[in-house]
């Protein structure tokens, strides 16, 4: 792993922290897949607190009102950096999870689609929105958050990812959508 450039004031350390904690799975879940897993960060509180304290430190003046979850590692990073900016916590679920009413967005995976919803009136046309996830990878579900997010009528002011697989190009999927990424992963 490579700490993300950029930075000063112990960001490098705190991401290097960060880093040193994400266990890499050889062919997990298949063969080929080097899964990049931030189970074994959580049992680091210095680097877990690290990581929260970074993202609220890069939206902590950019008047955000939503931090929207991608299920389920989204859930884990957004509701803590929610609650220190004082913005609500909005979860994006797999189809069928939220009940009530929802929107939905289909996106496209390797061999099929697949949706992610959110309730209906989550979001107002007023908000800042960042879209939180652990990794980016093909920037299929971030692109599909975004849309659905935008389509509510707020404004999505970045994605927000713990780790970026950078040779699957997931940022290019995103358009001129900025992406704050802590971990590139090799």
């Amino acid at each position: 792993m490579a700490a993300a450039a950029a930075g000063g004031g112990g960001f490098e350390a705190r991401v290097a922290r960060i880093a040193s904690t994400i266990r890499v799975i050889p062919d997990f879940p298949k063969p080929g897949i080097m899964f990049q897993d931030i189970t074994t960060m959580l049992l680091k509180p210095d680097a877990f607190r690290d990581t929260i304290e970074l993202f609220v430190e890069q939206y902590k003046d950019k008047g955000i009102t939503v931090i929207a979850g991608v299920e389920a590692r989204g859930f884990i990073f957004g509701p803590p950096i929610a609650l220190a900016l004082g913005a609500k916590f909005v979860p994006l679920r797999k189809p069928k999870k939220l009940p009530g009413e929802v929107i939905s967005e289909e996106y496209s995976l390797e061999y099929g689609t697949d949706k992610i919803e959110m309730h209906v009136g989550a979001v107002e046309p007023n908000d800042r929105a960042v879209v939180v996830d652990d990794l980016i990878a093909t920037g299929g579900t971030l692109s599909a958050a975004v849309k659905l997010i935008e389509r509510a009528g707020a404004e999505v002011v970045e994605c927000a990812c713990v780790i970026e697989l950078p040779e699957l190009k997931g940022r290019d999927k995103l358009g001129n959508k900025p992406v704050f990424v802590l971990v590139k992963a090799d």
